[in-house]
């Protein structure tokens, strides 16, 4: 039985959904989307989290289509294969690989870290990208509710193991790119940082998925604030892709279901669409030193007011840090 409090974390999810379903018809009629051009990048190596479905396959794709090596993290290994051997073939750039990485895995995270790094090779973009969305009550290998483990606690291990890779490879001409994917629910998300998931509350699909999103959001910020600071030549930014015809709509209400079905060509965007403003943020020249927006649409807009609480930043690091293990500021510094 749903409570208040569940009830209220749905109803504003899915307000925000059809706020922006209306925007993308709008838009779509009025002079739809269109794709950025950006200038091939042969000598620039990407890492894409969950790039064998959905929008992570559409930017890996793209990716790969500038002439960059890409590495393909995904727990989907039967399909990875497959993946891997089409995008070579549609891109004509063999410099397309996978790597196993299960992000409810925090020792699957680190494995697949040591496994990239074994490799020797630059990494010039990080694209956190893969994630779960209203799923079922459940934990993560490591105990953790499954969108706060998957969407956000995964990523955030994986970009401090790869931060000094990113920031070798990064120069003050040309820095290294730290890509993580927000969703405007995250603008209706509420976090505690001394319990960010929110254990004490019966469980709400709802309520967790914006939970996560807010947590990279704050993460991101926080992450560009201290790169910035340390002056690091690496950037952070957030990508917001808009509503797109998944597979992750897979656990949600069957109405939307419906909707998907009957009217996802034109209310909701294509995977490469979606991915768009992740490969903007990946490669357009114009972000070159630019850390710290939030981008919708290839354009800059602003998060929740709440994600730019330098405190509630600062609160949730340190607590993701304890659970993920790993040393608070990893070098950064105390500010």
């Amino acid at each position: 039985m749903l409570t208040l409090r569940a009830l209220r974390a749905t109803v504003l999810v899915y307000a925000v959904g059809a706020a922006v379903l209306l925007a993308q018809l709008l838009r779509r009629l009025r002079r739809g989307f269109r794709e950025p051009a950006l200038p091939a990048q042969p000598d620039r190596v990407a890492i894409v989290t969950g790039g064998t479905d959905g929008i992570g396959l559409a930017t890996a794709r793209r990716l790969a289509r500038l002439g960059m090596r890409v590495v393909i993290a995904g727990n989907n290994a039967a399909k990875a294969n497959d993946v891997v051997s089409r995008i070579r073939e549609e891109t004509k750039n063999e410099k397309v690989h996978f790597l196993f990485c299960d992000l409810a895995s925090l020792r699957s995270v680190r494995k697949f870290a040591r496994d990239f790094l074994s490799r020797g090779f630059p990494l010039h973009v990080l694209v956190n990208n893969a994630g779960v969305m209203m799923v079922p009550p459940g934990r993560t290998e490591d105990g953790f509710e499954h969108h706060f483990g998957v969407n956000f606690l995964g990523h955030f291990l994986l970009t401090h193991l790869l931060l000094g890779a990113l920031t070798s490879a990064g120069s003050t001409g040309q820095r290294s790119r730290v890509v993580t994917v927000a969703s405007a629910t995250h603008y209706v998300g509420e976090l505690d940082p001394a319990d960010p998931q929110d254990r004490k509350s019966p469980y709400s699909a709802h309520a967790a998925y914006a939970r996560s999103k807010l947590a990279l959001v704050l993460f991101s910020q926080r992450l560009q604030r201290l790169l910035a600071a340390r002056g690091d030549p690496v950037t952070a930014n957030l990508v917001d892709p808009g509503v797109v015809d998944t597979a992750l709509f897979r656990h949600v209400w069957w109405g939307t279901r419906a909707v998907q079905r009957a009217l996802g060509w034109l209310l909701f965007k294509t995977p490469d669409e979606g991915a768009w403003t992740s490969v903007y943020a990946a490669a357009a020249p114009e972000l070159e030193g630019v850390g710290g927006r939030y981008l919708y649409n290839e354009a800059e807009t602003q998060p929740l007011g709440l994600a730019r609480d330098v405190e509630l930043q600062a609160r949730l690091w340190a607590e993701s840090c304890r659970l993920a293990g790993i040393p608070d500021g990893m070098g950064f510094g105390v500010e």
